[in-house]
């Protein structure tokens, strides 16, 4: 529900803050006085496009902030799943601004969303039926959607069942795509055999270059491993060498030893340290004998090193796991081609099984839709004969497209005939403004109860209307603001005197600069404007007392439905 709605230098307003309450509120005021500004500005927090002299003159930004609680768990699950989350207390605080300059700002929950983001968010929340907006219904891809929301118990599982075999069937139709052409031609499979065939003479393993680089460079620094090493050995066994010098040291500390308990311990290091001299020493002359400079073996490493550059720059792009990589994607290439022809007879056949259950579901369907379209039909009609148009016939139209999508194959098309005599037509053959607004109205009153959407917002649906027929206008949005809040910009005053809260929007001049103002009314402040409605500026006597009864006869209306 929009519990409040802030409006800072927007066209002539300078300042605005509303107050809405559950039900139906009414906003009214004289023509020019500024009411579709009101109706821009909530438009503009819902994420539409800025319309032109939007920003007050003078101002450097327009700033809208609507406080909005949501009633239905699932739309707060819906939203979160957007990345927003509500608190406890149900709230979404949604703020926009836009500079003169253009740069715009997007709040939700002080959290910065996009414009799309904030589109999808708003669409759940408040559905706005501009002056011209319920032309949208001349829009046959909306119908369906109406009628699916009307049944959507019923068909809820039944699409989702569906959502589920057209994934699977999207799989089967990328399966059978990714099949190689298997009429490419002798050419082509000739080319993948000689490569696998190549790749798998070569007997690659991933770490093979690694161990030959490091075999290479052992062979080609053979001569130097072998003097160091026997330079070393000499050094440490000659006479006077390393271990003579170390042995002689250990006979001291030994002595010191056997004189001196405490240099135990050092004696007992010399004599390890000795011991690891001599085993370096026989290590490096085992090492000096094992080496052998073999220059045939230096050669075919190399040999093997310039066959796996040349697979690498053929196959792998610089890595031998990308040659084995290559040489498996080949193999199944190979195989698919191979096998292409039974692949796809088998998947073409899991196919035409899919299409099967795909085409029972969407009868399913489309008899839940047949069904519910008639009940829909007598409740339009039934609500259409309350509004004025005794005549009135619609029919849902369904009919199967030649595909099938998520939605099942079915399209829906209102159709209506206001006179008698008239066979049923498509709604874009009504010409008559107050007719759309009635069948419009008529719709919402009926899916109401369906509806998730919280607000709706309705901007002089009484657009050709007067009379008797906008008294059971009126009746109505007072019966769809049982369950859901309403907010009505009107010229009539039966429906003025139908609200729960009720506004006006007044303009006025101060200072050669025009202002809109939007006020409260309440007790005399509701029947005045009541009476300005009835009997246009001048209020008598006789226009307040319309007025009272009229709004006396508007509570008796709603204690009574």
């Amino acid at each position: 529900m929009l519990e409040h709605l802030k409006v800072s230098n927007v066209a002539l307003i300078e300042e605005a803050a509303i107050d809405f309450a559950p039900g139906l509120n009414v906003l009214s005021g004289e023509t020019g006085a500024g009411k579709s500004i009101l109706i821009d500005s909530i438009n503009f927090v819902l994420g539409s496009r800025v319309p032109r002299d939007f920003i007050r003159s003078g101002a450097e930004a327009a700033t809208v902030e609507a406080f909005v609680t949501v009633a239905h768990a699932q739309l707060i699950e819906q939203i979160a799943d957007m990345g927003v989350n509500i608190g406890a207390d149900r709230a979404l605080l949604i703020f926009r601004s836009q500079t003169a300059g253009g740069r715009s700002v997007l709040k939700i929950n002080g959290k910065p969303v996009t414009i799309g983001m904030l589109r999808e968010i708003a669409s759940l929340l408040i559905d706005v039926h501009g002056q011209h907006e319920h032309q949208s219904l001349l829009n046959t891809q909306k119908h369906l959607q109406l009628l699916d929301r009307f049944c959507q118990d019923d068909l809820g599982p039944k699409k989702a069942r569906l959502a589920g075999f057209i994934a699977e069937y999207r799989a089967l139709q990328k399966a059978m795509a990714d099949i190689p052409d298997v009429d490419a031609g002798e050419s082509r499979v000739e080319m993948y055999r000689f490569q696998v065939d190549e790749i798998a003479a070569a007997g690659l393993t991933a770490d093979e270059e690694e161990r030959l680089y490091q075999r290479r460079k052992l062979l080609l620094g053979a001569e130097k491993i072998v003097f160091s090493a026997a330079a070393a050995a000499e050094l440490l066994r000659d006479d006077n060498g390393a271990l003579d010098k170390v042995a002689r040291v250990l006979e001291y500390v030994e002595t010191i030893a056997a004189l001196d308990a405490d240099k135990k311990n050092m004696a007992e290091a010399l004599n390890d340290a000795y011991a690891q001299l001599e085993d370096a020493a026989r290590d490096l002359l085992r090492y000096t004998d094992s080496l052998e400079h073999d220059p045939q073996e230096l050669d075919e490493i190399e040999a093997r090193l310039d066959q796996i550059y040349r697979l690498k720059q053929k196959y792998g792009r610089g890595s031998v796991t990308q040659v084995l990589e290559h040489f498996d994607e080949t193999v199944q290439k190979l195989n698919l081609i191979e096998n292409g022809r039974e692949e796809l007879a088998r998947l073409a056949a899991e196919k035409k099984l899919l299409e099967k259950e795909i085409g029972r579901v969407c009868l399913e369907m489309s008899k839940i839709r047949k069904d519910a379209a008639g009940m829909l039909e007598s409740q339009i009609e039934g609500i259409l004969r309350q509004l004025g148009m005794e005549a009135a016939r619609f029919t849902i139209e369904i009919t199967n497209r030649a595909e099938f999508g998520t939605n099942g194959f079915d399209r829906a098309e209102f159709m209506i005939s206001a006179n008698v005599g008239e066979p049923p037509k498509p709604l874009s053959a009504i010409a008559s403004g107050g007719e759309m607004s009635r069948v419009m109205l008529a719709l919402k009153t009926a899916l109401a109860s369906y509806d998730t959407i919280e607000t709706f917002i309705f901007d002089e649906i009484d657009a050709g209307i007067s009379g008797r027929t906008a008294q059971q206008v009126a009746e109505k949005l007072s019966i769809i603001g049982k369950n859901h809040q309403i907010l009505c910009i009107t010229h009539l005053p039966q429906i003025a005197a139908m609200g729960d809260a009720n506004f006006a929007i007044e303009k006025s001049q101060i200072n050669e600069r025009t202002f809109t103002y939007v006020h409260n009314l309440e007790g005399d402040g509701k029947v005045a404007e009541i009476a300005r409605l009835i009997g246009g500026a001048a209020i008598t006597s006789t226009t307040e007392k319309a007025a009272k009864e009229m709004i006396k006869l508007a509570q008796m209306s709603k204690k009574g439905k």
